[in-house]
């Protein structure tokens, strides 16, 4: 969800009114994955890399993520949306984990839709954690190391309990990935949008869905062999 920052500058406003913006924005995507039925979305609120900005920022980062939770957690609950937190999160306030959890616990009956929001997140220090708990286990269980893949290797990623990803948008007309999602997206196809996240609306995600569509996903397999099978 980038492009909060340049959104507000545009107009002269400071840059938390460009985060507020953007996370009005969540609630039309929200209409936009019902409408669509697409079961799980994933956003990335806040980077490990985000605690390098200047901390009035962060804290108002915070205080609106708190905001955000307070505001929408009733709708989630009302649309039957499943909550989901991954990323460090016992590094954020023990106030922001209890809400956090709150949120997890009222929805984790819900199977029709999940919304996840990476907070505290960086994809290699997903991994660096993935390793530790791992390596852990195989000297606590005595694992045969030659038994290890990578689907044994991914039930200790933050995500083992969410599919890996088939389309990755990212908004503002940057063209990288910035530490998201890295194991979990070798095969997502990946649609990159001038469109800052403020303004970034139902009609831009019906477009994304639709240049998603019209790929060819092959997975290593050549054209040919998927249109024998």
């Amino acid at each position: 969800m980038d492009g909060n920052g340049r959104w507000a500058k545009a107009r002269g406003l400071p840059r938390i009114e460009g985060h507020r913006r953007g996370a009005e924005s969540v609630k039309s995507l929200l209409d936009a994955i019902q409408n669509t039925h697409v079961k799980y979305v994933t956003l990335y609120a806040f980077s490990i890399e985000n605690w390098n900005r200047p901390k009035g920022e962060i804290k108002a980062l915070m205080t609106l993520l708190d905001y955000f939770l307070t505001k929408q957690l009733p709708e989630l609950i009302e649309r039957k949306i499943r909550f989901r937190v991954i990323g460090r999160y016992a590094e954020l306030s023990p106030k922001m984990q209890k809400r956090l959890h709150r949120a997890e616990a009222d929805t984790a009956q819900f199977d029709q839709s999940t919304l996840a929001l990476a907070l505290n997140y960086g994809a290699r220090t997903e991994v660096t954690d993935a390793v530790k708990k791992m390596a852990k286990d195989i000297q606590e269980d005595g694992v045969d190391i030659d038994n290890i893949d990578y689907s044994f290797f991914s039930r200790y990623l933050y995500t083992h309990e969410l599919p890996d990803p088939d389309l990755v948008i990212r908004t503002s007309g940057e063209h990288r990935l910035s530490n998201f999602l890295l194991l979990q997206s070798a095969y997502a196809e990946i649609y990159f949008t001038p469109v800052l996240w403020p303004d970034f609306g139902e009609e831009n995600f019906y477009s994304a869905l639709e240049n998603y569509a019209s790929r060819e996903r092959r997975y290593g397999r050549t054209a040919e062999q998927l249109q024998g099978s």
